[in-house]
């Protein structure tokens, strides 16, 4: 095996961007899973169950939409500023082994 030396010069925004909203996808899943139950309890301890399944199914659906848009944009601002930091920091050094 061969450890070869080599250096990130550029990211495509939009390949991480998509990568980064998928990202949110999974982490808005999982909060609206843990906002769910929270809202669904809160509502049901109030005497409304069917509200609280109703605004528990709502918040799950919100944050897997909103976890896919800030992760979107947040991943393509991370890849612009980091190719146009580039000039200053001279890109990420990573060793990759070769077979």
């Amino acid at each position: 095996m061969v450890v070869k030396e080599t250096v990130i010069k550029r990211l495509g925004v939009m390949s991480v961007a998509k990568f980064s909203a998928v990202i949110g996808v999974i982490y808005g899943f999982l909060m609206g899973i843990v906002m769910a139950l929270g809202m669904g309890s809160a509502m049901g301890l109030a005497g409304d169950v069917g509200m609280g399944v109703g605004t528990g199914i709502a918040a799950l659906i919100v944050m897997i939409i909103v976890g896919a848009i800030f992760g979107f944009i947040g991943g393509a601002i991370v890849a612009f500023v980091y190719n146009l930091a580039l000039g200053v920091i001279g890109g990420i050094e990573v060793d990759l082994e070769m077979d």
